[in-house]
């Protein structure tokens, strides 16, 4: 597989597994990917509950959901940019100081991106139990898996690999 960006089916996934096991910095670049992927849904479904809660009765739900949805755009934006980073690691003439200094935007980019993930859900405290709340809340735990486990692929291979 040449590209860097995998797409998970039945028929795939041995492939792909192979590809990325043998590749630590391959395994964290398709972690944080799927970390992006997920955390772009839930803006996207974050967004609409928000434009649809805003004819509702309840400020606080529709406030929360604002929220929300800046703080996944925040979070989209901070795992774009690991993204980003990730692929530009060794590059031809690349230093360790720059591999360092990549190394550890990525992982300040991405532990800000789990704060931002938590942040939505800390915004539901003053919300009554309801079906929006648990909703998003349930949504959001699931994000925050993806995320969590790619900043540790991402620690992993940082330790591993840091010159």
């Amino acid at each position: 597989m040449n590209s860097e960006t995998f797409f998970f089916s039945k028929e795939n996934v041995v492939e792909v597994v192979i590809a990325v096991q043998q590749n630590p910095a391959r395994l964290a670049r398709v972690a944080i990917g799927l970390s992006l992927s997920r955390a772009r849904h839930m803006a996207s479904y974050v967004s609409n509950l928000s434009r649809e809660a805003d004819y509702g009765s309840d400020h606080r739900a529709a406030a929360a959901l604002h929220d929300c949805h800046s703080n996944f755009g925040d979070a989209v934006d901070e795992i774009h940019g690991s993204l980003k980073q990730m692929q530009q690691l060794g590059a031809a003439g690349s230093s360790a100081e720059a591999f360092r200094f990549r190394m550890s935007n990525v992982q300040t980019w991405m532990s800000a991106a789990l704060t931002d993930e938590e942040t939505c859900t800390d915004g539901f405290d003053d919300v009554p139990e309801g079906p929006v709340k648990s909703d998003v809340c349930e949504r959001a735990a699931d994000v925050k898996k993806f995320t969590s486990n790619a900043l540790a692929l991402v620690n992993s291979y940082a330790a591993k690999e840091m010159p």
